[in-house]
């Protein structure tokens, strides 16, 4: 077997909220509560964990996700980001405020989820598809 990515947990101070959120604005189904852990399946069989963090954690350090998404998928989920309003850049710096970018030939955005982890979502991988 080759080695393959399989989850990550990210840590919230509420699971349940920003499991919710990247639900809704991914279009995916939010899975089974299992001990601590949200689960959140993606497509080629990544699963995002969301957990609480410890009480004693007074602070959450923001993590960067990156999406690979269709076309359509990315309409959807921009359409979501307009419409909640949530602040959203065109690229990681945070510059290009209320933009996208149109790197390497597709479409890409960045935005925070509740807790302040950086989100982005893309239509075409870093350095284009491979030919």
């Amino acid at each position: 077997m080759s080695v393959q990515f399989d989850h990550t947990i990210v840590g919230c101070s509420d699971h349940r909220v920003t499991a919710e959120f990247w639900a809704d604005i991914l279009g995916l189904d939010v899975g089974a509560e299992w001990g601590p852990f949200i689960s959140l399946p993606t497509a080629n069989g990544v699963t995002v964990d969301f957990a609480k963090v410890p009480p004693h954690v007074t602070e959450i350090q923001p993590q960067h996700y990156a999406f690979l998404v269709s076309e359509e998928e990315f309409d959807a989920a921009y359409a979501k980001i307009q419409r909640y309003r949530l602040d959203h850049w065109a690229d990681p710096q945070q510059h290009g405020a209320g933009r996208i970018n149109h790197n390497d030939g597709g479409r890409g955005v960045y935005f925070l989820d509740p807790d302040g982890h950086f989100l982005e979502l893309i239509t075409v991988p870093y350095g284009g598809w491979p030919s």
